[in-house]
């Protein structure tokens, strides 16, 4: 009696099972991508005519990041908002444009709230007491730091010893709500490295760090710090990097400083962390000044990287 199948059927089937897998696609097998040597962000003070101008409202710096320049990690400057520190509508209404934009915010650059190495122990306490707004604010914000100023007088210890106590004591208060305390490098003894890494070590506090600036290297008095030498002691203690730029020549190169040279220096340091864009300068436009750092900035991402 013949079989239902023929004989065509039957070698079918056989290679069918055989065959077939061997001839499905085969997954392409794909490494995962290394994280960026670092990314970028941007520095509210970038745009800060435009802002003094009324231009834009600090309700629109997360739209403009993301929209204007492709930034989706911000840093705020509490003059921008200075009346809005303790108003919670204000700070939710903020967070939740950054958070439906897919922005994430950094930290708040702190100034007018007095000085942190005052002399005088009132008035030190007073300017402690003064940036704790700024703390639960960057806390609503969802940043992780606030940068604060180490200005002081008296003598190069005396300053050293003043900016250390009001840093720490700002930071015991910081450190519940996980926040840091951070220092710029920003005129007259903060802007010496071997200075501002002393106070860093003095202070003793994982919640105190450094945020170093290209350019802030301006001691006073005509004088200036070795900016490569001053970046690479304060780098140990970054929590930040700020890229400041001024000039670009017609290569889209910074003309004060080497961003090659640079960004060795954070890198070495073993930092991959955000670098804020803060354009400074006048002879480009703010947009132009933002753009052209950050294509700098790219350009030597994808030149560190290949190496």
């Amino acid at each position: 009696m013949e079989s239902s199948f023929d004989r065509r059927q039957v070698l079918g089937l056989a290679c069918g099972a055989v065959i077939s897998p061997w001839l499905r696609p085969i997954p392409e097998l794909r490494s995962p991508m290394p994280p960026p040597l670092f990314e970028i962000s941007l520095a509210q003070w970038s745009l800060h005519r435009a802002l003094q101008k009324k231009e834009i409202d600090n309700l629109d710096f997360p739209r403009v990041a993301k929209e204007t320049y492709g930034i989706a990690a911000i840093e705020y400057v509490n003059s921008f908002f200075k009346d809005k520190a303790e108003d919670a509508a204000y700070l939710k209404d903020l967070k939740k444009r950054s958070d439906d934009l897919g922005v994430r915010t950094l930290l708040i650059m702190c100034d007018g709230e007095g000085h942190l190495g005052d002399p005088d122990a009132k008035a030190r306490a007073t300017a402690i007491d003064r940036h704790k707004k700024w703390v639960t604010a960057a806390k609503s914000l969802g940043g992780h730091s606030i940068r604060v100023n180490a200005h002081s007088s008296g003598t190069y210890e005396e300053q050293l010893e003043l900016a250390a106590d009001g840093l720490r004591r700002l930071a015991e208060f910081a450190d519940p709500h996980g926040i840091n305390v951070i220092v710029e490098n920003h005129g007259g003894l903060s802007s010496s490295g071997a200075w501002l890494s002393g106070v860093m070590k003095k202070a003793a506090h994982p919640r105190v760090g450094t945020l170093p600036d290209f350019g802030n290297f301006n001691l006073g008095n005509g004088k200036s710090y070795d900016r490569y030498l001053g970046v690479e002691e304060l780098m140990p203690f970054a929590k930040a990097v700020s890229a400041k730029s001024h000039e670009f020549d017609e290569g889209g190169n910074e003309v004060h400083t080497d961003y090659t040279k640079m960004m060795r220096i954070v890198l070495a340091a073993g930092y991959h962390g955000f670098v804020g864009i803060e354009y400074e300068g006048s002879k480009h436009s703010e947009a132009e000044g933002i753009k052209l750092t950050k294509a700098l900035l790219e350009r030597v991402r994808a030149l560190l990287t290949v190496k």
